[in-house]
């Protein structure tokens, strides 16, 4: 969580909250463009400074969800012009746009249509593209809009309002969290470590078993 609120402190608080809000709806919405920046970090950051009253938490939520609108419909117009030529492009110079995730996108989008615009929002990969692979794939504007507006609308109002709930808590929640998590590794490889032996020792029994010479009848 450090990286965590050395964003938050980075981003202007007091009289330059305006600042904030744009610096919100900015990464966000170029993020949704295609462009792979910390979205989703920026909206928890300006989440955390609202609950410290440095920020509104409705205008975070109102700048993120118009910032996610905005950037999808302008990455939906950029992939509709550009076609799948836009995506080997952007793979050959990042990773981001590896042609496994690419096809893993347009797998989601060919079995789900538009709800992948609207739960796409709240997933990493697909908030990246979203908005170029369905221009892409001609999915008419008006259901993405639609999508995109409920997805975008519902994704910064959850996540603002849950870092918003957490804030000056978000380090020993997120420590106790490790903690556990740490506990349940070791008690799993504990456990399969246990399993590994157990069946090896029976293998080692069996194959003993079937060494032994048989009697003469």
């Amino acid at each position: 969580m450090g990286e965590l609120h050395a964003l938050a402190i980075a981003v202007p608080t007091g009289g330059l909250a305006v600042v904030a809000y744009l610096v919100v709806g900015l990464v966000i919405g170029i993020e949704s463009m295609g462009i792979p920046l910390p979205g989703e970090t920026t909206l928890i950051a300006a989440s955390l400074l609202a609950s410290q009253g440095d920020l509104r938490l409705v205008l975070v939520i109102a700048a993120a969800a118009t910032g996610a609108i905005i950037g999808d419909s302008v990455g939906y117009f950029i992939g509709r012009k550009a076609g799948r030529g836009l995506f080997e492009r952007l793979g050959r110079r990042s990773k981001h746009f590896s042609a496994d995730r690419i096809e893993r996108a347009e797998r989601y989008f060919h079995k789900y249509g538009v709800w992948t615009v609207f739960f796409g929002r709240f997933v990493a990969l697909l908030r990246i593209f979203a908005g170029p692979m369905a221009g892409m794939l001609r999915m008419p504007y008006p259901q993405f809009l639609a999508a995109n507006a409920a997805g975008g609308i519902a994704w910064s109002t959850t996540i603002g309002i849950v870092a918003y709930n957490i804030g000056d808590n978000a380090d020993k929640i997120f420590g106790e969290l490790s903690v556990w998590a740490l506990a349940l590794i070791a008690a799993a490889a504990v456990t399969a470590y246990a399993v590994y032996k157990l069946r090896h020792r029976r293998r080692t029994d069996d194959t003993a078993e079937l060494s032994q010479p048989v009697d003469a009848q």
